[in-house]
């Protein structure tokens, strides 16, 4: 019996102080875009890291702590101005090492965190398509990073987005689909099996 293992309390005040240390740490140290990407990284692997440690919920904690370091994210680069691609594709890259250090299952947490990512902008407004793009694209680099499988992981995440793109409605469901198909290979297959209805744009029968 571990006596430091957190009540289910305070894992809620770690995701709920989460997205808010990510806004934090990007507005305080957005001087360099270079420079910041390995501080949101680590940010953001520190923090799944602790979540998921706390609940070993690795699928449920990962949509959920993705959502709220998104929002925190995406507040934060409003704020500055600049660099939501950029602080959103490092979020999700460290993410997805925070599940790794931890010996998750990449592929799940892969779907589970763009599809927590694309809810996450949703509720605040933001372009879901550019964000799906660029957290499909951060766990592609965190993949590559430790050496996993680069085709499952994309296609795994690009699941997650058209899932979640699915719940939102048609419009965010084109424009999701269209921008992974045009820049994730093998999505077009990904579109097909999610959602059998949905146009695979670019695909030329």
């Amino acid at each position: 019996m571990s006596p430091d293992k957190p009540t289910q309390s305070n894992v809620s005040g770690m995701l709920g102080s989460a997205g808010t240390a990510i806004k934090d740490g990007i507005v305080g140290s957005l001087k360099g875009l270079q420079e910041i990407e390995g501080q949101i990284v680590s940010l953001a692997k520190n923090t799944a890291t602790d979540v998921l440690k706390a609940t070993g919920a690795v699928a449920t904690e990962t949509l959920n702590t993705s959502k709220d370091l998104i929002k925190g994210t995406i507040s934060a680069t409003q704020d500055v101005g600049v660099g939501l691609l950029t602080g959103v594709k490092s979020v999700a890259k460290g993410i997805i090492l925070g599940v790794s250090e931890i010996g998750g299952d990449i592929t799940q947490a892969a779907t589970q965190m763009v599809k927590g990512a694309v809810q996450g902008a949703a509720e605040v407004g933001a372009n879901v398509a550019d964000v799906a793009k660029s957290t499909v694209a951060g766990a592609v680099e965190a993949t590559k990073q430790i050496g996993g499988n680069v085709a499952t992981t994309a296609k795994a995440a690009a699941t997650g987005a058209l899932e979640a793109a699915g719940e939102i409605g048609e419009t965010a469901v084109t424009s999701v689909s269209d921008v992974l198909v045009s820049s994730v290979e093998g999505v077009k297959d990904v579109v097909g099996a999610v959602l059998p209805g949905a146009k695979k744009g670019g695909d030329k029968a």
